[in-house]
């Protein structure tokens, strides 16, 4: 196995969760996502988290591997963290600057922010790292199929989000590999300021969605070769079937929203 992830790839190994009906899985992993914004205490939080390292154990795929594949957005967390920090006010101030200040509240706010932010990727990470991306195109057309009935466009919805998956991994391989080139011709986006390193990205920025338009493009002309009506019935070759662990998941989400709910009431 690869020895690490990307955000959005599927890992092919042997796991409960890889087993799982992806209608369970996807189920689990919106609740779960809610379930997040309703911490308010430490211990809450810890209830939560260890309901998903218990599904990181579960999934067969180890925890250096989901850094791996959370690292890339990582920068990105630690920004809107410190921009959290230096530009929230209230409870004691413990430095001030013009506009800036670090207050207590804006630490507690951005220790909030951080966690809500590493713990809802991670758990969007289980799901597409044990569930392939057509199963997961299949489990939104089984929710979101009722929508049908106020003319929702159901199929073309699910056909997007499963191209937006599919190709995430092939967007961050691309990055990796522009990247490299850049370097082989002496850029070094570690050096200099934060301006500097910003302006080292637009030899990347440009090639990426370049080639991201000609693949789309590509993509589209190939479906319409092959005759794809968005508007025409569908059927599925692949049938979803429920199984007993699936009740036991679904058993164990509850027994975790009972859990944080009688957290939040009794302390």
């Amino acid at each position: 196995m690869n020895s690490k992830i990307v955000f959005g790839s599927y890992v092919p190994v042997k796991s409960i969760l890889h087993r799982l009906d992806p209608r369970i899985k996807l189920i689990m992993c919106i609740i779960y996502v809610i379930l997040i914004f309703f911490v308010n205490n430490f211990l809450a939080a810890i209830w939560l988290l260890l309901a998903l390292l218990a599904a990181i154990k579960l999934s067969n795929v180890g925890l250096r591997q989901y850094w791996q594949g959370i690292k890339p957005l990582f920068l990105i967390i630690l920004i809107t963290v410190a921009f959290q920090i230096l530009f929230s006010s209230g409870g004691k101030m413990y430095w001030h600057w013009g506009i800036m200040a670090i207050t207590r509240d804006g630490l507690i706010n951005s220790l909030i922010i951080f966690y809500r932010f590493i713990v809802i990727i991670t758990a969007s990470t289980v799901l597409t790292a044990t569930t392939q991306t057509f199963q997961i195109a299949d489990a939104l057309a089984w929710l979101m199929k009722p929508l049908q009935i106020i003319k929702v466009p159901v199929n073309q919805i699910t056909l997007m989000l499963s191209i937006a998956l599919r190709f995430v991994p092939t967007i961050m391989d691309e990055t990796n590999k522009i990247m490299k080139a850049q370097r082989a011709r002496g850029i070094n986006f570690n050096a200099g300021n934060l301006l500097t390193r910003i302006k080292h990205l637009v030899p990347i920025l440009i090639p990426l969605f370049v080639n991201s338009f000609k693949r789309a493009e590509e993509l589209a002309t190939a479906m319409e070769a092959r005759g794809y009506d968005p508007n025409a019935p569908r059927t599925h070759y692949r049938q979803l079937v429920w199984h007993k662990n699936d009740a036991w998941a679904g058993l164990a989400l509850l027994i975790v929203t009972v859990g944080l709910v009688c957290i939040r009431i009794f302390l």
